[in-house]
C-alpha cells in the first residue's frame, strides 16, 4: 500500500469506490470490511446504488452467519467465537463469491439466514449480468482467502471503536482488537480507510 491518506466525506468515498469498480471489465467481487461503527454495510449499499444508477448490475450482500446452534455454542458473548466461528464461509463462497467468479453462473443469493428467527430466508438467487458487481459487506472478512477483485478495509483505532461501539456489542471489542492486530486486515486491502470519524474518513489506495 503506497501513497498518503486524503480526507473525503462519505459520499465521496462511495463515489470513489464505485468509480474504481466501474473501471473493471467482467464481473467484480468487492469486499467492504470494517466494524459496525464504521458502517461498512451502509457504505456497501451506497456503492451498489451508485453502480446501478450508472447502468451496471450490482447488489450488496451481508449477514451470512452460521446457525445459532453453531455460532453460539460457547455462549452469546464469546469474543473468540465471534471472531472465528460466526461467519458461514462455505455458504458465502457457494452462494455469492463462486457464482461471481469467471466460470460462475452470476446468480447470487442476496441473504442467507434470518438471525432473529434463526431460519433460512426463502430468497431466490438474483442473476447479475456479465459485468455485474457483488458488494460483500460486514466485518472480519479479510485474511480468510475469500476471492475478490477489490477489497476495502475501514479501520478504527481501539479507542475510537470503544467510544462508538453499541453498548450491547461492547463484548465484541476484544475480537475486533485481535482482528486488527493479529489478522492485519489493512495488509489485505487495496483501499484502506481511516474511520475513527466515520463521517470524515480518509482513504489511501494503490
Amino acid at each position: 500500500m503506497t501513497g498518503a491518506f486524503r480526507p473525503v466525506d462519505r459520499d465521496a468515498l462511495a463515489a470513489h469506490l464505485a468509480d474504481r469498480a466501474a473501471t473493471t471489465t467482467g464481473r467484480l467481487r468487492l469486499i467492504v470490511d470494517g466494524p459496525p461503527p464504521a458502517a461498512p454495510v451502509e457504505l456497501g449499499r451506497a456503492v451498489a446504488a451508485r453502480l446501478r444508477a450508472g447502468g451496471r448490475d450490482a447488489i450488496a450482500v451481508d449477514d451470512f452467519l452460521r446457525p445459532a446452534s453453531v455460532r453460539l455454542e460457547l455462549g452469546r458473548t464469546d469474543p473468540d467465537m465471534f471472531l472465528d466461528g460466526w461467519l458461514d464461509e462455505p455458504a458465502l463462497r457457494r452462494e455469492v463469491l463462486d457464482p461471481m467468479g469467471p466460470d460462475g453462473s452470476g446468480a447470487v443469493l442476496p441473504r442467507l439466514r434470518d438471525t432473529r428467527r434463526d431460519r433460512a430466508f426463502r430468497d431466490e438467487p438474483v442473476p447479475l449480468g456479465a459485468t455485474g458487481v457483488v458488494v460483500l459487506t460486514g466485518g472480519r472478512l479479510l485474511g480468510r482467502g475469500l476471492p475478490a477483485e477489490l477489497t476495502v478495509h475501514l479501520r478504527m483505532t481501539r479507542g475510537a471503536l470503544g467510544r462508538r461501539l453499541d453498548p450491547d456489542l461492547a463484548w465484541t471489542a476484544p475480537a475486533w482488537a485481535r482482528y486488527e492486530t493479529e489478522g492485519d486486515p489493512g495488509a489485505y486491502a487495496e483501499v484502506l480507510v481511516m474511520s475513527d470519524h466515520p463521517d470524515r474518513p480518509a482513504l489511501r489506495d494503490q
